[in-house]
C-alpha cells in the first residue's frame, strides 16, 4: 500500500485525510510541524483508533538532509535528496539576532542567468510543498529558525503553486507558526507571479535587479527581454503601503560592471520616490569568471549616496563562501 505524506498537507487537508474533528486534526498538524515526530503512532493527545488508521494509510514524509557542511563563519550548508533523486541544498545562517534557512523551491534553474552556478546546473525538475517544508523542519537546527528566505536554488515564482502552500505552512499557527513578515521570497522577475504573489499573499518580496539598464540586465538575466524590470518595480510599489510586509531590491554589485557612477544614478532614477529597500550584495565569483566583487569601499559609497537620496539602502554580507554556500553558488556541490 502506497502511504501518504503528511509533510506538505495543510490542517484542512489532515482532517479530511484522518477523518477526525477539528482538535485531532491540529494536534497532527502540531506535532508534525512543530514537534516534527516522524512515528505517527508516538503521535500524542489522538484516540489510539485514528493513530493505528493513520499509521496504516500515512507516513509523516518529513524528508532529512542526507549530507552537510559547515563553514568557518558558521554557515551550513545541507544536501537534500527526495524519492525522485532530485537533489536540492539548503543553507541555514544564524546570527546573533536572527537564525535564517534559505530554501530551494526548484531543483537547479531554467532562469539561465550566467552569473548564477545554479543556472549553470540547469534545470531538475520542481520541488513539492513537502520538499520545501522539509527544508525547514527537517534541520536539526529547526527550533532555533527565526526567517525564511525562498533564495536558494530555483526562481520561486516558476513554482508559485507549490511556494504558496508551504509559506502558508510554514506561518499558520497549526504549523510552524513563523511570523509572516519573517519569510521573504526572491524573484528575477516573471511578472504574472509577482502579480498573483502580492495579491494572495502577505509574505515579504525581494526582486534581483543587477542593473538598472536594460539592455545590460539582459545579458545577465534573460527573463529582462520578457518581464522587464521597471515593470515589476511599478507592480511592487502598489503594494508598498503595506507596512506589514517588506519591498526589497536585491543589487550584486560587480566591479567595474555594475557599479559605476553611471549605474549608481540609474539606480536612483529607477527607485525615485519610492520605498522599496536596496540590498547590496557583494558579487561571488564562480569557476572561469574574471569578474570580481566591488570594493568595500564602493559599496558603502553606493550605500551612502542611495540614502542621502531617500532610497533606504543596506549592504549584505557573504556567508558561507568557503562552502560555495554564498549567493549563486548553489549547486548540490555536497555529496
Amino acid at each position: 500500500m502506497i502511504k501518504t505524506y503528511l509533510c506538505g498537507l495543510t490542517y484542512e487537508e489532515i482532517r479530511e485525510i484522518s477523518g477526525s474533528g477539528k482538535s485531532h486534526a491540529r494536534s497532527i498538524a502540531n506535532t508534525l510541524y512543530k514537534k516534527r515526530i516522524n512515528d505517527i503512532m508516538l503521535f500524542p493527545d489522538i484516540p489510539g483508533r485514528i493513530r493505528e488508521e493513520m499509521d496504516r494509510i500515512t507516513c509523516s514524509g518529513i524528508l532529512m538532509p542526507v549530507a552537510s557542511e559547515k563553514s568557518s563563519d558558521g554557515t551550513i550548508k545541507y544536501l537534500f535528496r527526495n524519492e525522485e533523486n532530485l537533489e536540492f541544498e539548503t543553507v541555514y545562517l544564524p546570527d546573533k539576532k536572527r537564525s535564517s534557512v534559505c530554501v530551494s523551491s526548484q531543483s537547479g534553474c531554467r532562469m539561465q542567468c550566467p552569473f548564477c552556478v545554479t543556472g549553470k546546473y540547469g534545470f531538475r525538475g520542481n520541488l513539492s510543498v513537502r520538499d520545501m517544508v522539509s527544508q525547514v523542519i527537517g534541520l536539526p537546527v529547526q527550533e532555533k529558525l527565526t526567517h525564511v528566505v525562498f533564495m536558494g536554488m530555483g526562481e520561486p515564482m516558476d513554482n508559485l503553486d507549490n511556494v504558496l502552500k508551504a509559506c502558508n505552512i510554514l506561518s499558520a499557527e497549526w504549523g510552524s507558526a513563523i511570523s509572516r513578515k519573517n519569510i521573504t521570497v526572491s524573484t528575477v522577475g516573471i511578472i504574472t507571479g509577482v502579480r498573483r504573489f502580492l495579491k494572495d499573499s502577505k509574505y515579504n518580496l525581494a526582486f534581483s535587479l543587477y542593473s538598472p539598464f536594460p539592455e545590460e540586465r539582459s545579458l545577465a538575466v534573460p527573463a529582462e527581454k520578457k518581464y522587464p524590470a521597471r515593470r515589476i518595480i511599478e507592480i511592487m510599489e502598489d503594494y508598498t503601503s503595506d507596512r506589514n510586509r517588506r519591498m526589497s531590491l536585491a543589487y550584486i554589485m560587480v566591479r567595474n560592471v555594475n557599479d559605476t557612477d553611471k549605474h549608481l544614478e540609474g539606480l536612483k532614477s529607477l527607485l525615485n520616490g519610492s520605498k522599496i529597500r536596496v540590498n547590496l550584495i557583494p558579487y561571488n565569483s564562480i569557476p572561469g569568471d574574471r569578474n570580481i566583487s566591488s570594493l568595500p569601499e564602493r559599496m558603502q559609497q553606493f550605500k551612502h549616496e542611495l540614502i542621502i537620496s531617500g532610497i533606504s539602502a543596506s549592504i549584505r554580507r557573504s556567508r558561507g563562501i568557503d562552502v560555495s554556500a554564498a549567493c549563486g553558488l548553489l549547486a548540490t556541490g555536497l555529496k
